[in-house]
């Protein structure tokens, strides 16, 4: 290796603040900016990575661990805490199966592939399920191994280029729920497989909606593959916007729901970036969008409505830091107006991290025993959830930790 290559941060013997400081340079940022978003000043930052200043106590550590966008643990700690996976939940037992699904040739077969009204009938119960269930990826696992190869075929065997289109669409919309499943799983390769098969179905489709949720869902890969990607997850965002704005005036609701979560997206990558004005600012588009919508009407895929902009609010301020703003937002968001089981399940998520930023811990643990009764699939696989919950496990106060331990048991947390 020459002299003046980047160290391996998972390479020992290197000490926790040399492991924070090849992390947080891999991330494209400074040290002003990690001191900021952990409320310590940039010389504390500097201690830590000399050396000057030991490994901090693990409440910071999770920190920086939610910050840096660390997977485990032990990547920033070395071998001095149990190993435990933050942004990459446990494997689901029903992944290997929709793995092979979605890695099928389909070439080998002479079933008759299912019409693409038949295929989108499907889709729809897949995604009523999936909001119906606490268990939804269980529900979903089951459904979409079936569902991908159905669809495959189905563009396989198109006899004219309209046909093929509608296929098409339909299986970027079955990549799209495929998506859902795959996030947090302990598969990276798959997740950006089928995000990038998504979006080539959707452009062969030439379908506004398909775009739409494709390029939604790919954002969102980009925009939490951590800060260097921001600006890939904005160009996708603005791209789809642009197409898409300029069909609004003929548009059905589909559109123009999948429009207002694309302008929401735009405003959630700029509160990750510290931009309120910005953010503030597309929340602001997304909800006139939603007001075009009926006040009853609930996109199945990204959940966008008039209810959701209140959850959507708690979002902004949170990845803002806005500890006491994001608290008001979650007292006026309208909870009983979100239907789908693991949407309140991540509302409720957004509500603790609310709770914790302004230093209410106890309410915030109570607001995450909630989003695992709404769905337990959901928190479980949730990265900032499970930090609160390890963080609260180290609090001074017995009952809080106790109630900390409790909950990090049912979502095995620290198991071998």
């Amino acid at each position: 290796m020459p002299d003046d290559a980047t160290p391996d941060p998972y390479a020992d013997p290197l000490g926790f603040g040399h492991r924070m400081q090849i992390l947080r340079t891999k991330r494209g940022m400074s040290r002003p900016v990690a001191a900021g978003l952990l409320g310590m000043s940039p010389s504390w930052v500097k201690q830590v990575e000399r050396g000057e200043i030991g490994m901090p106590k693990l409440p910071i550590v999770l920190r920086i661990a939610e910050l840096l966008r660390v997977r485990d643990l032990s990547d920033l700690t070395g071998d001095q805490t149990p190993s435990v996976d933050l942004f990459i939940g446990p494997g689901h037992s029903r992944l290997p199966a929709v793995r092979d699904a979605v890695n099928a040739l389909t070439l080998g077969t002479d079933r008759q592939a299912p019409s693409a009204e038949h295929l989108a009938a499907r889709l729809a119960k897949a995604w009523t399920a999936r909001h119906k269930a606490a268990n939804h990826r269980e529900v979903i696992g089951e459904l979409l191994p079936g569902l991908i190869r159905d669809a495959q075929l189905a563009v396989r065997q198109s006899d004219s280029a309209v046909d093929r289109r509608a296929a098409q669409a339909v299986l970027s919309e079955v990549y799209s729920l495929s998506q859902f499943f795959v996030a947090y799983q302990p598969d990276s390769a798959l997740l950006w497989r089928v995000a990038e098969r998504g979006m080539v179905a959707a452009q062969e489709s030439e379908d506004p909606h398909a775009i739409g949720v494709a390029a939604w869902l790919a954002a969102q890969a980009h925009r939490d593959t951590g800060p260097d990607h921001f600006d890939a997850a904005d160009a996708m965002t603005l791209e789809a916007l642009s197409y898409l704005e300029r069909l609004l005036p003929e548009a059905d609701d589909r559109v123009r729901a999948i429009t207002g979560a694309l302008q929401f997206e735009a405003g959630y990558t700029a509160a990750r970036r510290g931009e309120s004005g910005a953010a503030w600012g597309w929340w602001d588009k997304a909800k006139a969008t939603a007001g075009r919508l009926g006040p009853g009407y609930y996109h199945p895929v990204t959940s966008f409505s008039q209810a959701i902009m209140g959850a959507h609010a708690v979002t902004v301020a949170v990845e803002l830091r806005a500890g006491g703003e994001s608290v008001r937002q979650a007292v006026a968001a309208d909870t009983a107006a979100i239907p789908s089981r693991p949407r309140l399940a991540r509302h409720r998520i957004e509500e603790a991290r609310a709770y914790q930023l302004d230093g209410q811990a106890e309410t915030a643990l109570a607001t995450l025993e909630k989003a695992h009764k709404a769905a337990p699939e959901t928190i479980q696989y949730n990265g900032y959830a499970r930090r609160i919950v390890l963080e609260e496990t180290e609090s001074r106060v017995p009952a809080r930790r106790q109630r900390a331990a409790a909950l990090a048991d049912q979502l095995n947390l620290l198991a071998a």
